[in-house]
C-alpha cells in the first residue's frame, strides 16, 4: 500500500472511531500505533511509544499547562467570576442587551485568569444565567451569548491551546502570549456589537436593568482588583520579561489560591477538589498530547505531508487560497471534534505546507500569525452543530431553553468571528504588532 493510501485509510478509521464516540486521544493513539506496525513492526512501535512518552511528557514547557489549569480552579472557587460579572453589569446592564454585554466581559476577565473556553463558559453560565433569566431575556440570546463568550478563553491569554500549538511549531510561548493580546481585544468587542446589533433587530430579546449609581458602579469596580492585579502581574510580568510563562503560571496559582484563602473560599476540601480537578484535565490533555504523537509517527512513515506540501507548491493556488481552504477545514472539523484534537492533528500537516509560501513575512512571524488566526477558527468549533461542546455546557444548565435555539443564538457571533478572521487574514500588522513593539 502506497503512503497516501495508508494515511487516507487511517483518517477514514479515525473518523469512523470518533462517530462511534471513542475517545480523540484513544483513537488517535489506535490508528498511529497500527499504521506504524503496519509500515514496521510491533517491536519498532513499542520502542517508539516509549520514547514519545519521555520526550513529550518531560518537555519543560508543558509544566505551564497544570499551573495555567490550577489557576482556573482556584479562580472559580474564589468566586471571582461573580465580582467580574457584577462589575460588568454595573456599567451596562441599563442598556438594552446589557446583562449580555456584562456576561461576555465577565467571560473575557475571567478567560484572562483561567485559559480554558470550556471552564469559562460553565462558570460564568453560573453566575449570568439566572440573572439573565430574572429579566426575561430570550433564551437564544442568553445562552448564545454565553456560549460565544466562553470562547474568549481559548485566546485570551493565558491560553492552554496557545501553549500547545507554541510548542508544536517551536515558537515562543511569549510571543504567541503577545500576538493575541489585541485578536481577544477585539473578540470581546465584536460580541458586544454583535449583542448591540441582535437587541436593535429584535428589542424585546435583551430588556434593561436599573440603571446603577457612580457610587455603586465605582464599588464593583473595586471588588474585582484582585483579578486586574493577578492579570498584569501575570501576562505582564510575562510580557516584559520578568517571568517565564511557568514562573508566571505558578505566581497566579499561588496569589489566586492565597485571595481564595483570604475571603474564605478556600477550605481544605475546596483545595484538594481543585487539585483533582487540575490532575484530570492535565491527565486528559496529555493523553490527547500521546495520542497524536502516536499518529503523527505515522504519518511520517507515510510522507503524506511532504507530498501534500508538493502537491499544493505545484498546484498553482496562492497562498491566500491554502490558507482558506485549510480555515474551512478546521470549521468542518470543529463540528465533531474538540479543539486540542484538531491542533494537534492538523498543525504538524498544515505547518510544513504553509511554510514552503510566500506570505511575504518571515517564518517566526508567519508561525505567530498562522497561530492566532487558526486558534480563533477553532474556537467556531466549540458553538457549531452538531457537537459545541460549549453549547451543551450552558444547555445543561439552562435546560428550558431547546438546544436548537442556543445554536440559533450563536449565529451573531458566529458572523462576528468570521469578519474577525477576514480582518486578521487581510491586516496580518493587527496580529504582529504587538510582538514586533515587544520584541
Amino acid at each position: 500500500m502506497s503512503g497516501t493510501a495508508a494515511a487516507g485509510t487511517g483518517f477514514f478509521f479515525l473518523f469512523v472511531l470518533i462517530g462511534l464516540r471513542v475517545p480523540i486521544a484513544l483513537s488517535m493513539a489506535l490508528v498511529g500505533a497500527v499504521g506504524f506496525i503496519a509500515f514496521t513492526s510491533f517491536d519498532a512501535q513499542m520502542a517508539m511509544m516509549n520514547a514519545q512518552a519521555y520526550w513529550r511528557f518531560t518537555t519543560y514547557d508543558l509544566s505551564v499547562v497544570p499551573l495555567f489549569i490550577l489557576m482556573g480552579q482556584l479562580a472559580t472557587k474564589a468566586g471571582l467570576s461573580q465580582e467580574l460579572f457584577t462589575a460588568a453589569r454595573a456599567w451596562t446592564g441599563h442598556r438594552r442587551g446589557g446583562l449580555a454585554m456584562a456576561a461576555i466581559a465577565g467571560c473575557a476577565g475571567f478567560g484572562a485568569i483561567c485559559g480554558s473556553s470550556l471552564a469559562t463558559a460553565a462558570t460564568m453560565g453560573k453566575v449570568a444565567l439566572p440573572e439573565l433569566r430574572r429579566y426575561n431575556y430570550n433564551g437564544a440570546l442568553a445562552t448564545g451569548a454565553l456560549a460565544a463568550g466562553g470562547t474568549l478563553g481559548i485566546l485570551i491569554p493565558p491560553s492552554i491551546i496557545l501553549v500547545i500549538y507554541a510548542i508544536i511549531v517551536e515558537v515562543n510561548i511569549v510571543t504567541m502570549f503577545q500576538a493575541a493580546f489585541l485578536p481577544g481585544i477585539l473578540a470581546a468587542v465584536g460580541y458586544i456589537l454583535a449583542v448591540s446589533i441582535y437587541v436593535r433587530i429584535f428589542p424585546e430579546a435583551g430588556p434593561a436593568a436599573p440603571r446603577m449609581t457612580y457610587a455603586e458602579r465605582f464599588a464593583a469596580l473595586r471588588a474585582i482588583w484582585p483579578v486586574l492585579f493577578i492579570f498584569c502581574l501575570v501576562i505582564g510580568g510575562i510580557y516584559f520579561g520578568i517571568f517565564t510563562p511557568t514562573e508566571a503560571a505558578a505566581v497566579g496559582a499561588f496569589l489566586t489560591g492565597l485571595f481564595a484563602w483570604a475571603r474564605g473560599s478556600l477550605r481544605w476540601p475546596d483545595l484538594r477538589e481543585a487539585v483533582l480537578g487540575t490532575i484530570g484535565t492535565t491527565a486528559a490533555i496529555f493523553m490527547i498530547l500521546l495520542g497524536a504523537e502516536m499518529l503523527n509517527g505515522f504519518l511520517a512513515l507515510t510522507q503524506v505531508t511532504f507530498m501534500l506540501a508538493d502537491w499544493f507548491a505545484s498546484s498553482g493556488f496562492s497562498p491566500i487560497m491554502v490558507l482558506t481552504m485549510m480555515l474551512l477545514l478546521f470549521i468542518v472539523m470543529g463540528c465533531v471534534m474538540d479543539s486540542l484534537s484538531m491542533i494537534l492533528l492538523t498543525i504538524p500537516i498544515f505547518w510544513p505546507i504553509l511554510s514552503g509560501m510566500d506570505f511575504g513575512m518571515d517564518q517566526t512571524e508567519l508561525k505567530i500569525w498562522f497561530g492566532i488566526i487558526a486558534l480563533i477558527v477553532v474556537e467556531m468549533g466549540l458553538i457549531t452543530p452538531p457537537v459545541g461542546m460549549n453549547v451543551f455546557i450552558i444547555n445543561q444548565m439552562a435546560r428550558d431553553v431547546p438546544i436548537r435555539e442556543t445554536f440559533k443564538g450563536v449565529i451573531p457571533f458566529m458572523a462576528s468571528d468570521i469578519l474577525r478572521v477576514v480582518l486578521l487574514v487581510s491586516v496580518p500588522w493587527i496580529t504582529l504588532s504587538v510582538p514586533r513593539l515587544l520584541g
